[in-house]
């Protein structure tokens, strides 16, 4: 079996080839999936995320016919780096529709290892926020790394030159400790 090129499926997704998209969204389902749930925390929200994702994959390189230069893609970047765009648009609307909202939270107390499960919820929370202060780059190298992506992978999603990804990712998580240690105080990661 011959493995097509990006540049060849992105060709035949713009001439109406379903079956060009589908292989691209087989390759790559699994790991924007993983992404956008470390970035959003929300399985259900990561799973429309993606395929809101791919819907936009599908409307550059059908419709807009966005892919056809005449230099070499990289579908995988283009789709983490959309990816980590769109992950940080919905934390964006939900803090927003958080701060519109005055519901109150139920009170946890009743529930079962409550107390664990409120830690938890805290530490998590935690850690999304401090993603979400970083920059984007850092962010999007951090949870590629935690997925086991290569540093190739990293350079090519980040566009940044593979020799400089263990220093951005060096920097990324000295970065992220300290914010996540003023976040929480003085608690170890």
């Amino acid at each position: 079996m011959t493995t097509l090129t990006d540049n060849t499926l992105l060709k035949q997704i713009s001439h109406g080839d379903e079956a060009s998209f589908e292989v691209v969204f087989r390759q790559h389902y699994d790991r924007v999936y993983g992404l956008l749930f470390r970035l959003v925390g929300n399985r259900v929200e990561a799973e429309d995320l993606t395929q809101e994702v791919f819907m936009k994959l599908h409307r550059h390189a059908y419709r807009k016919r966005f892919f056809r230069t005449k230099r070499e893609h990289n579908i995988g970047a283009w789709l983490f780096r959309t990816a980590t765009n769109t992950g940080y648009n919905a934390i964006r609307s939900r803090k927003r529709r958080w701060q519109r909202d005055t519901l109150l939270v139920p009170d946890p107390a009743g529930a079962p290892n409550a107390e664990i499960e409120v830690e938890r919820n805290e530490r998590e929370t935690a850690v999304r926020n401090v993603l979400a202060q970083l920059p984007e780059r850092q962010t999007q190298l951090l949870l590629m790394r935690q997925m086991g992506f290569s540093y190739a992978e990293c350079a090519a999603a980040c566009d940044v030159a593979p020799s400089s990804v263990g220093t951005l990712l060096s920097r990324a998580t000295k970065a992220f400790k300290e914010k996540y240690e003023e976040e929480v105080g003085t608690k170890q990661l």
